[in-house]
């Protein structure tokens, strides 16, 4: 004999209640998504620059807690580096900020601006990598393809000013927005970099070749990170810090975590996301409470003709983790359109990962689990005598 799915047809008999009722879950599911892809996005876009840089070790002047930190260290501690065994090659790459003049409006916007050697595998995109002789013709860069609006056409080709000199566009790549790059970002040698900020006026810093932001250094395959990274730490000078690029200790690691813990952005949306939990366990327990109501009778004479509590508190389990999965897919589909519209209007990185995926499903079936919990209750104290009017 087969089992009657009670508690499937207590939801769908009433097709357009069963509708309304996912579209509630769906609502609560999309909330949650959004406040925890907002959260990550700034939190993730803050190191996506860091996991296009290509080596296995990094040297940073040690006063630099950030990538927002405009500190340099001398370059000579570069070639001290490279003269360790197991260090390959040592690469320098210099940021700066400028005033990007829009080619359209004639507006400034400031934009931040990457320079290196384009001889050097620095930066592992492959627009870049491909447009390597263009980079070095003078007075040339490329253009990040998801910069703002703010800053106009992002076009091969186009000409404007970037710190009041003149400019052209060879080529776009594609990375985006944080905390450190104003609206944008732009990709140039190192040459290009000299002619641009080389002699800027009384109220900026000039830059030259004699210092560096960030220090890359490629390990020979048999050499030990770890091993490496203690031996450049206790033999260069105490004026730079060297961390491997990954794991919990590195470079990356380290960027994500001064976010997470020097600013509100976490607790603010962390917040934002209990809040759409809490929102979650209200609307799923309305739409139980209500079914659970409508049969109110129904349960009284299962009661009646002897199921116990745990059978009628299993029904409504089962309703409420049906919700769960028929309101998370939906939810799901729309929360990846606002995603792509997210990432698209900000240029910031929206990642939808399947541990992202499976938190918010863990939440959603918890949410559902509460709600289901607290609407039984109704059906474990009723008494059929009092239903029938015995």
């Amino acid at each position: 004999m087969q089992r009657t799915p009670l508690a499937l047809l207590n939801l769908i008999h009433d097709r357009k209640k069963f509708l309304t009722s996912m579209a509630g879950v769906a609502f609560a599911v999309l909330l949650m998504f959004l406040f925890t892809g907002f959260k990550n996005a700034l939190y993730d876009s803050q190191t996506q620059l860091l996991e296009k840089l290509n080596g296995e070790i990094v040297i940073i002047n040690r006063l630099k807690e950030n990538m927002f930190v405009p500190r340099a260290f001398a370059r000579r501690r570069l070639y001290q580096a490279q003269a360790f065994d197991g260090v390959d090659g040592a690469y320098a790459l210099y940021i700066s900020d400028a005033r990007w003049k829009n080619p359209d409006t004639r507006k400034s916007r400031p934009v931040r601006v990457i320079a290196y050697n384009p001889s050097e595998p620095v930066l592992a995109i492959p627009e870049v990598l491909a447009r390597e002789q263009d980079l070095k013709l003078p007075n040339t860069a490329m253009i990040d393809s998801r910069s703002r609006a703010e800053l106009g056409p992002l076009e091969t080709g186009i000409i404007t000013e970037l710190a009041d000199r003149e400019i052209r566009i060879v080529g776009t790549f594609s990375l985006g927005t944080d905390f450190a790059s104003g609206n944008g970002n732009l990709i140039m040698s190192d040459q290009n970099f000299l002619r641009f900020f080389a002699n800027r006026g009384p109220e900026e810093e000039e830059r030259s070749f004699a210092t560096v932001d960030i220090g890359l250094l490629r390990v020979a395959p048999s050499a030990n990170i770890d091993s490496l990274v203690q031996a450049l730490s206790e033999g260069l000078p105490k004026d730079v810090l060297v961390l491997p690029m990954d794991g919990p200790t590195g470079f990356i690691a380290r960027e994500r975590t001064y976010w997470e813990v020097n600013t509100t952005i976490g607790f603010i949306f962390s917040l934002l996301t209990t809040m759409g939990f809490v929102v979650g366990i209200i609307l799923v327990y309305q739409i139980l409470y209500t079914d659970v109501a409508d049969h109110w009778s129904e349960y009284a004479t299962l009661k009646a003709i002897g199921y116990n509590n745990a059978y009628l508190f299993g029904v409504v389990i089962q309703e409420a983790i049906i919700l769960s999965v028929l309101g998370f897919i939906p939810g799901l589909l729309i929360s990846a359109l606002f995603y792509n519209l997210g990432a698209g209007v900000t240029g910031l990185l929206f990642k939808m990962t399947l541990e992202r995926i499976a938190n918010i499903y863990i939440l959603t079936l918890v949410m559902c689990l509460i709600s289901g919990a607290v609407a039984v209750r109704k059906v474990q104290h009723t008494d059929p005598a009092e239903v029938f009017g015995l």
